[in-house]
């Protein structure tokens, strides 16, 4: 049986400790594609091979750039990148309103998120407006 000691220590791929959340996370997707494919009466996987679970607080390599702040606004980039608005602000389906005072959502935490990035709504803004070309974007893997 596991216990709280032996999943803290649990070790990933990466030979990085892999923490609680992540392990848990791979466990529930395991647990679920085992039902689907009971229920269906298949086999094999539902969820795209090699999913990772990053700290997303912790510096890409030798770039220093916050992880957690790419993350998000690589995200926050997806509706524009697939040409479905103009403007990060013309989607209404995203917390990128909210995280940049444009709406007055209560889904996010806005206070953890800006205390754990240094960010300010109107940082939010101005680095929304900044795209991802392939290469950086390899980076995150």
């Amino acid at each position: 049986m596991a216990t709280e000691k032996s999943i803290m220590e649990r070790s990933s791929f990466g030979g990085k400790p892999m923490q609680e959340f992540p392990y848990r996370v791979g466990v529930l997707l395991s647990s679920y594609s085992q039902a689907i494919n009971k229920q269906n009466e298949t086999t094999g996987s539902i969820f795209q091979q090699k999913t990772k679970a990053k700290i997303l607080t912790e510096r890409i390599g030798e770039l220093q750039e916050n992880y957690l702040v790419n993350c998000f606004h690589y995200l926050h980039r997806n509706a524009l990148n697939a040409n479905l608005v103009k403007e990060l602000n013309q989607w209404p389906y995203s917390s990128y309103l909210d995280f940049a005072a444009l709406r007055n959502g209560t889904l996010c935490d806005k206070i953890l998120f800006f205390s754990l990035t240094g960010l300010t709504p109107s940082d939010v803004i101005s680095g929304g407006q900044n795209s991802f070309d392939d290469d950086y974007i390899k980076k995150f893997y």
